[in-house]
């Protein structure tokens, strides 16, 4: 395979799973938590790196395609870890403790919480969640990126 088919695959992969997402949201009404447009942004990122090095060929937009969706790849793993409880996720999207709160401040804390939080599972298929799916195809996606950097 070539170094042009393999940014293509690469760059086909990331605008899939973004279709995904999207139409997860705008189709199926599963709105995205603020961790879940954080993931978006990488794969977006290397759709636009595919295409300019599709137009102007270069190894090295090849390894900066791969870079991108490995930090795509991290967020989608720290959002797993965050539904998962297994630390805590930004304050913002997440219910946090309700340990040694005055009632007046859990109330405000209710009523200032997003509609959609990090920290709980909104879909998974076998078990795993939209996020580690996410992490899961970036990597392999990453494995391809480098695939073409590889590539004389």
């Amino acid at each position: 395979m070539t170094r042009r088919n393999l940014i293509l695959l690469a760059s086909l992969g990331s605008a899939a799973l973004l279709l995904g997402a999207l139409g997860f949201q705008y189709l199926g009404g599963l709105a995205p938590c603020k961790m879940c447009i954080w993931q978006r942004w990488p794969h977006g990122i290397a759709i636009a790196l595919g295409l300019v090095a599709l137009w102007a060929p270069s190894r090295l937009l090849a390894l900066l395609g791969g870079a991108v969706v490995l930090v795509g790849s991290g967020i989608g793993l720290y959002h797993v870890g965050v539904e998962q409880k297994w630390w805590q996720g930004p304050t913002t999207c997440t219910s946090g403790s309700i340990n040694n709160i005055a009632p007046e401040d859990l109330l405000n804390q209710i009523l200032a919480a997003p509609v959609v939080r990090c920290d709980e599972i909104a879909w998974d298929l076998m078990g795993i969640s939209m996020a580690g799916w996410n992490a899961l195809v970036s990597l392999a996606l990453v494995a391809i990126w480098i695939a073409a950097f590889r590539k004389p």
